[in-house]
């Protein structure tokens, strides 16, 4: 505080000269009339003229004044001082003090006011001010004691002395960003702590004193945070008893005020700033005048006043920010407490006072913005912890407590949790009573009560009348524990202390309530064995303060509840305040009512363990539910946003409950539960426990926890102790990241219990700027099975790497380590390099973005020798140069087990290793690769890197990118090349002239290991230098390649290129794209050909190249024999591509190609052109695809083609744009006699095909061309001039009726050999009829056509004038009189064998008429009529009426839903079929008198209908009656006894019956008996699918025996016993006359016992010498099946069909039958799929089926088939003319490309199965080929297999050339959903779909 200035004692006129430069600054900002005013106090004469500046007067008063008597200066400094505003108050008090009392100013000496009489104004204002200064002066004074006297209580018994310049804070920025993450500072060496970046709120910007923080805070809003127990309120005691004392940071000329948040929290109503003071700061004893007085100099001096708010994070408000446009509030009106701190800190009140502001660290986000300055209290480190436990236990003073202490301060030291407690003081002296009491009670465990310490007769007072004292047992959470010590001691080992923090807790609860001078010894231990001693020590006496435990913890969870820590008398029991008090457990506070009376509050001592109670609370008590245990119970992040709830508490509560959890809590928790609740049951706790370690569960298989919270989680299953916990927190998480967060040596410890859970599976901890201290690593060796261990922040540097360096060898697991973006210097690095060696696992190493320069780099690669499985080091971005990585290359040398090195600038260095270090399998390497990427290249740097590199093996890749040579250093390097080995150079970024260019072409000369050169100077340069995979000089001739693009060549470069080459002529291929050659410069490369004798292909494009030089190229095509291809692109000529084929001089039938694309070609060009192509002797392939050809273009080109002798190809897709130019084009047909097939297509492929010679017939394809009837006549004219058509097609072009018909009348002028296509041409029904006419013509064949959504017509022509008819029309809504025409047309053709009618909306009635009028024709032929309705009794209604016209039909069936007749001249009805058509037995009853009527009838078919009884019952009416039937089928889809029954009955007076199919019947044994009298005359037999008794079945085999006529067996599926299958063997002996026998799965049934009896079966049949058809599938007759069968194959020289799928054939097998079945020449069907066969069998296949020249059916499908097999498969194809149909499904292998090609050689094929074989597009183009050339082909099954889009389009192409191919099916291959849809809109035949 300033001293006070006597005014005796100093001279007044000294003090105004002193301060005239201050007062002249004052006076300068009063107003005009107050400075007149105070004038008029000089005299007269000394006065200014009033029309002077304010300035002058003010000059010259001072000036008057100073020289006055004192006495007249007195009198001035009063009058200034009372009429004066804004003086600052040091100004004001000192010349207050000089100038005395003025209470009668007004009486002056007349000399000194010249007679005039004091202005109004100054008589008003003079006798008010200085009172208000005394008021405020005393009011100072009376704070000043009081806060002297706060101190002294609270001084009274401090452990040790508190200063502020002892006190570490660590300074913060407040950030005006995004929230930031926790990183709380921690315990550190004074001085030596990096910043941290980032924080909760802000980053920590320096270290310092809190004295020196709090150095220039007036004026401010000053925050200091700090943890719970910290110090704040004891600190800001402290400051405010400096204050009272004029010492430390705030002058005592301010104005002091502290005030404590949990003391504003019981202020409810609205206040004045004056109430908030003398209300509840500090009562005045005057009256409202003294108030008014200083709240006056208050409101006229706020700068003049410091505010100290203690505890934010207890206030139950939150402090608002305000816009920065604010009103101020007005201090007289009453405000909310919280606006009242609102508007301090927001300067809206007392704008300039100064603030100072303490909160915990979550609670400072709310001042985000507000404050000016921020600091952090930092805990105590080692040093402070020891001085303070020193001072506890009084260590300077007897032998005793310095024993007491030394042992307290190693347990301390030793125990994580311990010193984690004890770096905030609180705790530690917490941490100091627990140890006492451990220690004391170690030594004498019967004694409980500690011995009273120093300064205890004070303490005993104070609880007795219940106040607060500091450092003892009463205090808040806020204030320091900073207390006296004690004597005694005994040992204590490391076991006694407890392992977790619960157990802790659980001590120290122990410890204070030992303090109670009533508890008595007790030897009732509770059953624990896994707890230490000293906590069995501590249950004990749990257990005898039961019932106080349980009303505490109540308490403390009811405050947790409410966010309460101060509880009031009335909210506590006596008896509980009592003992809390008297124990130490309470802390006592005088409370403020808004009535101004004081109270008491209490509060526990410390927030923690108020959770720890109500930890308690939840774990022994059900009060607590399950449910707000649930709501409780969350991991904590360290990150605070201002999202973030406030709380008062320090979210301990988890882990307390997690600790509790563990099962040696459990008997203490019983304990205390049977007092909670009077039941203790154990069952409940255990529940309890349960239910928390399933939350933790829960939480440790989440996948969404943050770091922070993950190593919260860590800490809450150390707590749990649970192994099984720990395992599966790391069991999703094979690396922990722990990023911005402050790392105490308990997390790690955490860490390290769950990382060791994971056994050698291994994990990895990555720590990102996580601040974290030196004794960290001292604890992170634990860590035993890490894996990878990784280090990022600037904040880690040599210290940290020094200490990690000490531990490293403990990792025995070790593989990756990475110690990145620090400050490692090369002194870490050294360090770091002397303990890897030592880590004989480690494989990566990452040390990048540090600063270790080439020394430490150098000391990194020493170590590569030493570490035999390292993979991996990175060293970039650590201020290194050359000199480094010229070091790292030399190491190759020594290092062979180095791969490849990468350095980029400084930014990158990388060193690989390869996997295996082992010398002797160097063989086995790649060669390492170099990579030095923008490096800053001179000529010396080039010579030491070649220096470098002579010394190390062979490279693969060198790479020195981005050096941007000058043309000496690229000289040097060429020159250094042949001393050290590469397979390739790149020099990308290096090379920017043609000098240099030539410089380096000029290598493919002079050094001849070079085969490839690659040049682009464009931007970014390209440069490589390539050698064969070797540096020696190659001996046989090998390619090279000369690559020169983007390099702006000029035609005069090209010689100085050519010159650099010199004699070499083994270029291969040379690149020339993109320069400026022109056609100057092409024609030097046309010149310069004949060198280039090895020459393949020259790329020539972009290089501005006219028409003269295309027609150049055409000629040297036509002149260069090895010249195969010229490819040419583009308006400008943009691609130019030169191939040759070296081998072939002279090759007469050597395929040419001149292709010229995307461009305009003039008449004159095609003259010119085809004047150079005429010359061409070789076959030529012209290409002028998407190029534009105008009219008179097309004639110039039609004039050439006939001399064009040697032209094979024209390729004009894309150029025709119109129908005149495409029937120009079709001109070509008269004007070469060459032509093979022309197809024409506006806007798409078109193209024109020749022959050597002349052509004996052409096709023609003009589609999509829109031809009108003058384009239809002109087309007719020219095919009428021109060669036989093998096909015609001229679809989708619009003709319509009339000129279709017009198109048929001209047919016979047309030579059409095959077919006509006129589909898509928008025909109606009477075009139709015009078509289905030509049926009269006697060259035509067929007639197909459908008016559906895929409009379809087909013509089909034939060379045979006696050739077999058909007509099918489908989907085209005939009308009746379309029907009768049709009949008209049908009844005049000659030979009609077949009409189809299909989906046509035909009616009963019209097909009724239809087929009476058919049946007026003479001939015989056959009709279907399909159409959905044709079903059920519409079915059978149709045949009775199709019966009853009774003329010409032969036989009548209905089959699904399609009608089949057959009609003859004069015929008789022989068979009356219903198959499948879902007929029902009653609907027959209707036809009975139709089939009566029809005696003649052989055949009767209902099978797979639903005949059920009634149908028997029309059958047994029906049978005897028809005296001719010879043949019944009633295979059933149903199985009723009763029907076979009946139908036995019926068939008993059918003598006539001798075919009959009973296929799917229940066959009883009644009905088998009756069956057994009418088997015996039957001719065929089908009893498949039966269902039968054991001795049904036996009976009716054994009469088979009988059935010595039997022709045919079918006996498929049918469950065989041993004994029906011996029955069967000696029945089949006995049919002698049997050709057919289906015994398809029946083996099933039997067993592989019965394996003899299957065999008897097989070897019965051996005198069966007719047989034609054998089916066994499913037999599974293996090697000895087969081999019986081959010996019957021998004899069975009849055979038509055989069938032995699923019989587990092996190549073996199938070799023996393939050559057993050459003596079966009539061979048709061989069906052998889902064997074991394989390429052997195929490559007999190749052998044995050529001779089978009748097989038509081919299924091999799912067998093993490989790609060797179906070569030989295909060669067998290749002789099958008559096969029909073949099956390969997933044969397993997809390369079938020989097998589709071979299906060319199969003229009859028309079913094709290749799916699930994964074939891909070759296969789908191969069949594309060989489609069109398969005319017959129908079906085409590929689906499952891997076909993409480009394999769709050439299937979709060929399509066009197959009308007669119905389906392609493409399910499921490498085809995307829009893409199958768009494949279907273009052909339906195309089929994506399942079905």
């Amino acid at each position: 505080m300033d001293e006070e200035v006597d005014p005796d004692n100093e001279n007044v006129n000294t003090v105004l000269v002193q301060e005239s430069s201050e007062l002249f600054q004052v006076l300068s900002n009063q107003t005009p009339e107050l400075i007149m005013n105070l004038c008029q106090m000089m005299p007269s004469e000394s006065s200014r003229s009033a029309a002077a500046p304010p300035t002058e007067h003010i000059q010259a008063m001072l000036e008057y004044f100073t020289v006055a008597n004192a006495e007249v200066c007195r009198n001035f400094l009063q009058s200034l001082c009372m009429l004066c505003e804004n003086i600052p108050m040091r100004l004001e008090s000192r010349l207050m003090s000089v100038a005395g009392y003025a209470n009668n100013v007004c009486e002056t000496s007349p000399s000194v006011t010249d007679k005039k009489s004091p202005s109004p104004h100054l008589e008003h204002q003079v006798p008010i001010k200085r009172p208000r200064i005394d008021y405020w002066e005393q009011y100072i004074t009376a704070v000043m004691r009081l806060l002297q006297r706060r101190w002294k209580q609270l001084s009274e018994c401090l452990v040790k002395e508190v200063e502020l310049e002892n006190v570490w804070v660590s300074l913060r920025t407040a950030n005006r960003g995004r929230d930031r993450p926790d990183q709380t500072p921690g315990p550190a060496d004074k001085g030596g702590r990096t910043p941290e970046s980032g924080g909760d709120y802000g980053s920590m910007d320096s270290r310092m004193t809190l004295e020196t923080f709090l150095q220039g805070c007036a004026g401010k809003v000053t925050v200091l945070v700090g943890q719970a127990g910290s110090g704040k309120t004891l600190l800001m005691s402290l400051l405010g008893q400096q204050w009272a004392h004029g010492l430390g940071p705030i002058p005592s000329s301010f104005l002091f005020v502290l005030l404590e948040f949990r003391q504003l929290n019981v202020l409810s109503r609205p206040l004045t700033m004056s109430e908030l003071l003398f209300r509840h700061y500090l009562p005045l004893k005057g009256g409202d005048d003294e108030k008014r007085a200083i709240v006056d100099y208050l409101l006229s001096n706020p700068t003049q006043i410091c505010w100290v708010l203690d505890g934010y994070n207890d206030f139950h408000s939150k402090v608002t920010q305000r816009e920065m446009q604010r009103e101020l509030f007005d201090p007289e009106k009453p405000l909310p407490v919280a606006d009242l701190i609102s508007g301090l800190i927001n300067r809206q009140l007392l704008p300039g006072c100064t603030v100072v502001v303490t909160c915990r660290v979550r609670s400072a986000i709310d001042l985000e913005g507000i404050s000016d300055k921020v600091g952090q209290l930092i805990g105590w480190d080692r040093h402070e912890i020891k001085e303070y436990v020193d001072s506890f236990f009084e260590i300077k003073g007897n032998a005793a407590n310095r024993a007491l202490g030394m042992e307290a301060t190693d347990l301390l030291l030793s125990s994580q949790h311990l010193l984690a407690m004890s770096s905030i003081p609180a705790l530690c002296n917490i941490c100091c009573i627990c140890l006492k009491h451990l220690l004391l009670e170690g030594r004498d465990p019967g004694k409980t009560q500690i011995p009273e310490e120093r300064g205890s007769e004070t303490r005993r007072k104070a609880r007795e009348k219940r106040v607060n004292i500091p450092g003892g047992g009463g205090r808040r959470e806020g204030e320091d524990i900073l207390m006296d010590g004690t004597n005694g001691g005994a040992l204590l080992t490391q076991a006694e202390i407890p392992s977790t923090l619960s157990q802790v807790y659980l001590t120290v609860l122990g410890a204070f309530l030992s303090c109670d001078p009533n508890t008595s010894g007790s030897n009732d231990e509770p059953e624990t064995t896994t707890l230490p001693q000293s906590i069995v020590r501590t249950l004990t006496t749990l257990s005898q303060y039961g019932s106080e435990l349980c009303e505490l913890s109540q308490l403390a969870w009811k405050g947790l509840e409410d966010s309460r820590i101060l509880f009031m008398e009335e909210d506590i029991p006596q008896t509980v305040l009592e003992f809390c008090v008297k124990t130490g457990l309470f802390s006592q506070v005088a409370l403020r009512r808004e009535d101004g009376m004081l109270v008491n509050g209490y509060c526990f001592i410390h927030l923690t363990l108020q959770e720890f109670l109500a930890a308690l609370r939840i774990m022994t008590s059900a009060d607590v539910s399950d449910t707000q245990l649930k709501q409780r119970f969350s991991l904590k992040t360290r990150w605070t946003t201002k999202a973030d709830q406030r709380t008062v508490f320090t979210d301990s509560l988890h882990l307390f409950v997690c600790g509790l959890a563990s099962p040696q809590c459990t008997s203490a928790l019983v304990q205390l539960s049977r007092t909670s609740d009077g039941t203790g049951s154990q069952s409940w706790v255990q529940k309890r426990q349960s239910l928390v370690l399933k939350l933790l569960k829960q939480l440790c298989n989440s996948n969404t926890l943050t770091g922070p919270k993950i190593l919260e989680l860590c800490r809450c299953v150390q707590e749990s102790q649970d192994q099984q916990l720990a395992k599966q927190v790391v069991g999703t998480r094979p690396t922990l990241e722990l990023r911005n967060i402050r790392l105490l040596p308990t997390d790690i410890d955490a860490l390290a219990f769950v990382v060791n859970s994971v056994g050698d599976n291994g994990i990895g901890l990555d720590f990102g700027s996580c601040s974290m201290e030196l004794e960290c690593l001292d604890v992170l060796h634990k860590c035993q099975y890490i894996h990878n261990l990784s280090f990022h922040s600037r904040k880690y540097g040599d210290k940290l790497a020094e200490k990690l360096s000490s531990i490293l060898p403990k990792f025995t697991s070790l593989r990756k380590l990475e110690f990145c973006v620090t400050s490692l210097t090369a002194t870490g690095a050294a360090s770091l390099a002397s303990a890897l060696p030592n880590c004989p696992d480690i494989t990566e190493i990452n040390l990048s973005a540090n600063n270790l320069k080439d020394e430490g780099i150098k000391h990194i690669a020493d170590s590569f020798t030493k570490q035999p499985k390292l993979m991996s080091v990175m060293l970039g971005q650590n201020n290194s140069s050359l000199e480094a990585v010229n070091y790292v290359i030399r190491k190759m040398s020594s290092c062979s087990n180095i791969q490849h090195i990468h350095a980029d600038k400084k930014k990158e260095l990388t060193v690989t290793f390869y996997p295996n270090s082992d010398s002797d399998s160097h063989k086995t390497k790649s060669e390492p690769t170099i990579s030095l990427l923008n490096q800053k290249w001179s000529k010396p740097e080039m010579q030491k890197l070649a220096k470098s590199l002579s010394r190390c093996p062979t490279l693969s890749v060198l790479d020195v990118s981005g050096g941007h040579l000058d043309v000496e250093t690229l000289r040097a390097l060429t020159q250094c090349l042949p001393r050290f080995s590469a397979n390739k150079i790149i020099v990308n970024d290096s090379c920017s002239s043609v000098e240099g260019l030539v410089i380096l072409t000029a290598l493919l000369s002079e050094c001849p290991a070079v085969v490839e050169l690659h040049i682009s100077l464009k931007s970014p340069i390209q440069v490589s230098i390539v050698f064969p995979g070797g540096r020696e000089k190659p001996t046989n001739e090998v390619s090279k390649k000369l690559c020169l693009s983007f390099c702006d060549l000029m035609p005069a470069d090209l010689d100085r290129v050519w010159s650099s080459l010199g004699t070499s002529s083994d270029l291969t291929l040379l690149d020339l794209s993109s320069n400026s050659l022109g056609n100057k410069g092409l024609k030097t490369l046309l010149d310069f050909l004949p060198r280039l004798r090895s020459i393949q292909e020259i790329n020539a494009s972009n290089n501005g190249i006219g028409m003269e030089g295309v027609v150049m190229l055409a000629g040297s095509l036509c002149s260069h024999n090895n010249l195969t291809q010229i490819h040419i692109s583009g308006v400008d000529r943009e691609k130019v591509i030169l191939k040759f084929c070296p081998n072939k001089w002279d090759d007469k039938q050597l395929l040419k190609m001149f292709r010229i694309n995307n461009s305009r070609l003039l008449p004159s060009n095609i003259t010119k052109l085809c004047k150079q192509l005429v010359e061409c002797r070789t076959h030529l392939e012209l290409d002028l695809s998407h190029s534009s050809l105008t009219d008179k273009a097309i004639e110039s080109l039609l004039k050439f083609l006939p001399k064009m002798t040697s032209l094979k190809t024209l390729n004009v897709s894309h150029s025709i744009t119109s129908t005149a130019e495409a029937l120009m084009l079709a001109r070509c047909l008269t004007a070469s006699q060459r032509v093979t097939l022309v197809e024409l297509r506006p806007k798409a492929e078109s193209f024109i095909q020749f022959d050597s010679v002349k052509a004996e017939q052409a096709s023609c394809r003009l589609t999509h061309c829109s031809l009108n009837t003058d384009d239809l006549e002109k087309l007719l004219e020219i095919l009428q001039q021109g060669p036989q058509l093998s096909h015609l097609d001229i679809s989708s072009n619009q003709l319509e009726d009339e000129a279709v018909k017009h198109l048929l009348d001209s047919l016979e002028k047309l030579k059409i050999s095959n077919y006509m296509n006129l589909s898509n041409n928008g025909l109606t029904q009477q075009g139709l009829m015009y078509v289905a006419s030509t049926l009269s013509t006697c060259n035509i064949s067929g007639v197909e056509v459908s008016l559906g959504a895929e409009e379809k017509c087909l013509i089909w022509f034939t060379q045979y004038e006696s050739c077999v008819k058909t007509l099918s029309v489908r989907d085209s809504s005939l009308q009746h009189d379309h029907l009768v025409r049709l009949a008209e047309i049908v009844c005049v053709c000659p030979s009609l064998t077949k009409l189809e009618l299909k989906n046509n909306w035909l009616n009963l009635d019209w097909i009724e008429d239809f087929v009476k009028r058919l049946n007026r024709s003479q001939r015989g032929f056959s009709v279907s009529i399909e159409e959905s309705w044709i079903r059920s009794e519409e079915a059978v209604s149709l045949v009775c009426r199709c019966l009853n016209l009774s003329s010409n039909i032969h036989t009548i069936r209905v089959h699904h839903t399609t009608l089949h007749l057959s009609l003859k001249k004069s015929a008789v009805l022989t068979s009356v079929s219903l198959v499948d058509c879902a007929v029902k037995g009653y609907h027959l009853a209707s036809m009975k008198s139709s089939i009566l009527r029809c005696p003649s009838v052989t055949e009767l078919d209902f099978s797979s209908n639903s005949l059920g009884l009634e149908g028997a019952e029309f059958l047994y009416s029906v049978l005897p009656l028809l005296p001719n039937l010879t043949s019944l089928s009633v295979g059933s889809k149903e199985a009723r006894v009763t029907v076979v029954e009946k139908l036995s009955e019926a068939l008993l007076q059918s003598a006539a019956v001798q075919c009959l199919n009973l296929s799917g019947h229940v066959i009883s044994d009644t009905a088998a008996h009756s069956m057994s009298r009418m088997l015996p005359r039957l001719k065929k037999l089908n009893l498949s699918h039966c269902v039968w008794s054991a001795a049904g079945g036996l009976q009716v085999v054994r009469v088979l025996g009988e059935c010595v006529s039997l022709e045919g067996l079918c006996l498929d599926c049918l469950q065989l016993n041993e004994e029906i299958t011996v029955s069967l063997a000696q029945a089949i002996r006995n049919m002698t006359s049997i050709r057919s026998l289906k015994l398809n799965k029946t083996v099933a049934a039997m067993g592989p016992s019965e394996e003899n009896s299957v065999l008897d079966v097989i070897a019965a049949a051996e005198g069966l010498t007719r047989m034609q058809e054998i089916e066994m599938d499913g037999w599974r007759m293996a090697e000895r099946g087969i081999e019986r069968l081959t010996r019957v194959l021998r004899i069975w020289t009849e055979l038509v069909k055989i069938s032995l799928s699923k019989n587990l054939l092996s190549d073996q097998s199938g070799d023996e039958l393939l050559e057993a079945l050459t003596s079966c020449p009539l061979l048709e069907e061989l069906h052998l799929s889902d064997n074991s066969l394989g390429d052997v069998t195929a490559a007999r296949m190749a052998l044995v089926l050529p001779s089978l020249t009748h097989i038509s059916v081919l299924d091999i499908s799912e067998n093993c088939i490989g790609s060797e097999g179906a070569v030989s498969l295909s060669k067998a194809l290749m002789c099958m003319k008559n096969l029909t149909k073949i099956n390969l499904t997933s044969v397993g292998t997809s390369e079938l490309c020989a097998v589709a090609a071979s299906l060319a050689y199969c003229p009859l094929i028309k079913d094709v199965g290749l799916g699930w074989n994964h074939c891909g597009d070759k296969v789908a183009k191969e069949l594309a080929r060989v489609m069109p050339l398969c005319q017959r082909l129908t079906r085409i099954d590929l689906e499952s297999n891997s076909v993409t889009v480009c394999g769709a389009e050439a299937l979709l192409r060929a399509l066009q050339s197959c009308p007669a191919l119905q389906l392609i099916r493409l399910w499921k291959n490498k085809v995307s959903s829009s893409e199958e849809q768009r494949f279907s809109l273009r052909d339906r035949r195309l089929n994506f779909s399942s079905m």
